[in-house]
C-alpha cells in the first residue's frame, strides 16, 4: 500500500501537473498501444515534452516580461486591486481558503484527481454521453480546480460539514465542465487547423464556441451572400505592408504600446525594482522589453510546431485502444500555429483596449472592487478567440469580438471577484468562461442550494447532446475522418442552396 502511495504521489506531483510531462506522458501511452518501436516511441516523446517545455518558455517569457510592467501601473496609480490572472487567483485561493472556510488547499488536489476520472468516464462512453475530448493541461486542471474548489464552498456552506459529499458535488461539476467545455472547441479547432486533430482544454471553451458562433452570426458569409477580408487579406499601402509579416507586425506594436506605458510609468520604478540600471538609456530598455513580446511568441510557435504532431499521432493509439472517436484537449497556445498569425496581435490588442475601457468604467463609476489586468487572460483569451472568430468572420470579427470579450473579463471578474471574497486576497482566475458561465454556476447553486447543482449538471450534460442532434451524422466524423466530414459539411450546404 505505501509503494502504491508513493507511486500516485510521485505521478501527481512531477506528471500531472506538469503539462510537458503529461503530454508526454499521453504520447508514450499511444505509441504504446499503436505498437510503436521502441526508439520511434521514445524519440516521439522527448519530442513532445521538448516541444511543451518551449511552449512554456515562451508562455512565461511573455507572462514574465508583463508582470513588472503590471506591478509598475498598480504603485504608479496607488490602486489597490483585485489581479485576474489564473497564478493570481491561485494564490488567493491558497492564502484565504484556511481562514474564510477552514479547508486545507491540499484538498484541491483531490478534487482534481476525482473531477479527472469523470471526465476520462465521459469521454470512454462517448457514445452515450457525447463527449468527446480529454483535457490534458495539468496546470490549468489545478488553477480551475482551485478556484472552483473556492466557488463551490461560497455556493454550498452547507457542505463544508461532509467532505465527502463535497468531494462528490465539486468533481462532478468539475469534471462535466472539462469534458463539455473543451468538446464545444472541436468544430472550430478542427475548421481552423483542417483537421489537425486537437480540441482547447484552457480558460476559455465557452468563448471560443460564443466568438466562434457571433463571428458566423454577425461577419460571416452567409452561404456565399457575405463577402469577408480576413486579417491575413489587409491590402497595406506601401510600408503597411510590413504588418503581413507577423514577427515584424508584433515587434512594433508592442514596441508602440507598451513603450508608450512604461513612459508613464517611468525610469525609477524600473531602477527601484532592479529592472533596469540607472546608467542604462531608459528608451533603449524599454524598446528591448517591448521586442521580447515578439521574441516569446515565435518561441511559443516553434514549441507548438515541435509538440502537436507527435501528440495528436500517438492519441490515436489512446483513441483506438481505450478512449474510441476522441482527440485531446490542449493548451490554447497550440492554435497560434495555425490560422492568420497575425490575427492573434489583432485579437490580443483588441481585448487589451475592451479591458482597459472596462477599468476605467470601474474606477469612475466608484466599484468598490477594481480589476488590474493580467497578462495571461488578456493575451490567451483574446488572441484564442480573436484567431478564431478572424477565421470565421474576417478582420471586423477579429477586433469587435475580442474587445467585447475584454469587457466581460473585467466586469465579470470584478462582479464575482468582489461577491464571493476572493477580491480581499489580491486575485481571481479572471479568464472568459470564469467571468460568464462559473458566475452563473455559482449563482444558481447559490441560491437554489442542490437543486442549482442538479440544474448545473443537467445543462452541461445536455450541451454535447444537443450539439449532436442538430449533426448526427458528422458529430463523430468530424474527429475520427475530417476529410470525409468536409464532404459531408460541402453536401449540407448544396442542400441548404
Amino acid at each position: 500500500m505505501f509503494i502504491l502511495t508513493e507511486i500516485w504521489t510521485f505521478f501527481a506531483t512531477y506528471i500531472l501537473q506538469k503539462a510537458p510531462y503529461m503530454v508526454g506522458f499521453l504520447t508514450l501511452l499511444g505509441y504504446c498501444l499503436m505498437g510503436k518501436k521502441w526508439y520511434d516511441t521514445l524519440a516521439g516523446t522527448l519530442k513532445a515534452i521538448i516541444g511543451m517545455l518551449i511552449l512554456n518558455a515562451g508562455s512565461g517569457g511573455l507572462t514574465g516580461n508583463f508582470r513588472p510592467i503590471l506591478a509598475g501601473l498598480k504603485e504608479r496609480f496607488n490602486l489597490t486591486a483585485c489581479v485576474i490572472d489564473p497564478y493570481y487567483g491561485q494564490n488567493a485561493v491558497t492564502a484565504g481558503v484556511e481562514e474564510v472556510f477552514g479547508k486545507g488547499f491540499s484538498q484541491v488536489m483531490t478534487l482534481l484527481l476525482i473531477a479527472f476520472i469523470v471526465n476520462i468516464l465521459l469521454v470512454r462512453f462517448n457514445k452515450l454521453t457525447k463527449c468527446r475530448t480529454l483535457f490534458t493541461t495539468g496546470h490549468v486542471q489545478v488553477q480551475q480546480a482551485a478556484t472552483a474548489y473556492w466557488l463551490i464552498m461560497f455556493a454550498l456552506p452547507g457542505l463544508l460539514n461532509n467532505d465527502i459529499y463535497l468531494m462528490i458535488v465539486m468533481s462532478v461539476i468539475l469534471g462535466a465542465y472539462w469534458a463539455v467545455g473543451s468538446n464545444l472547441t472541436v468544430k472550430p479547432m478542427q475548421e481552423l487547423t483542417d483537421g489537425a486533430g486537437f480540441a482547447i482544454a484552457h480558460q476559455q471553451m465557452f468563448g471560443i464556441r460564443f466568438g466562434y458562433w457571433l463571428a458566423d452570426k454577425l461577419f460571416g458569409d452567409r452561404g456565399g451572400k457575405r463577402k469577408i477580408k480576413k486579417v491575413g487579406e489587409l491590402d497595406m499601402p506601401g510600408f503597411f505592408s510590413i504588418f503581413n509579416e507577423n514577427m515584424v507586425c508584433t515587434a512594433i506594436l508592442m514596441t508602440v504600446f507598451f513603450g508608450i506605458i512604461m513612459g508613464i510609468i517611468g525610469k525609477d520604478f524600473f531602477v527601484k525594482t532592479g529592472a533596469t540600471k540607472e546608467s542604462e538609456n531608459f528608451i533603449f530598455y524599454c524598446f528591448n522589453t517591448s521586442l521580447q513580446f515578439a521574441v516569446y511568441l515565435a518561441i511559443l510557435q516553434l514549441g507548438v510546431r515541435t509538440f502537436v504532431t507527435e501528440l495528436t499521432a500517438s492519441f490515436q493509439g489512446i483513441a483506438d485502444k481505450l478512449l474510441p472517436s476522441s482527440i485531446p484537449g490542449v493548451d490554447c497556445a497550440v492554435c497560434y500555429g495555425f490560422g492568420d498569425s497575425n490575427a492573434v496581435t489583432f485579437g490580443f490588442l483588441a481585448g487589451l483596449v475592451g479591458q482597459i475601457v472596462a477599468i476605467l468604467v470601474l474606477i469612475f463609476s466608484g466599484s468598490p472592487t477594481i480589476i488590474i489586468c493580467g497578462f495571461v487572460p488578456v493575451f490567451f483569451d483574446n488572441a484564442t478567440i480573436g484567431l478564431v472568430a478572424n477565421e470565421k468572420g474576417g478582420l471586423k470579427a477579429c477586433l469587435v469580438i475580442p474587445f467585447l470579450c475584454g469587457l466581460i473579463q473585467v466586469f465579470g471578474a470584478a462582479l464575482i471577484a468582489g461577491w464571493v471574497g476572493l477580491a480581499n486576497y489580491g486575485g481571481y482566475l479572471g479568464m472568459f468562461d470564469w467571468d460568464t458561465v462559473w458566475p452563473a454556476f455559482t449563482w444558481v447553486m447559490h441560491y437554489a442550494g442542490y437543486i442549482g447543482v442538479a440544474i448545473v449538471v443537467v445543462v452541461l450534460l445536455a450541451i454535447p447532446q444537443i450539439e449532436y442532434l442538430m449533426d448526427p451524422k458528422g458529430y463523430f466524423l468530424i474527429t475520427e475522418d475530417y476529410e470525409a466530414y468536409k464532404a459531408h459539411k460541402a453536401e449540407l450546404a448544396a442542400k441548404k442552396a
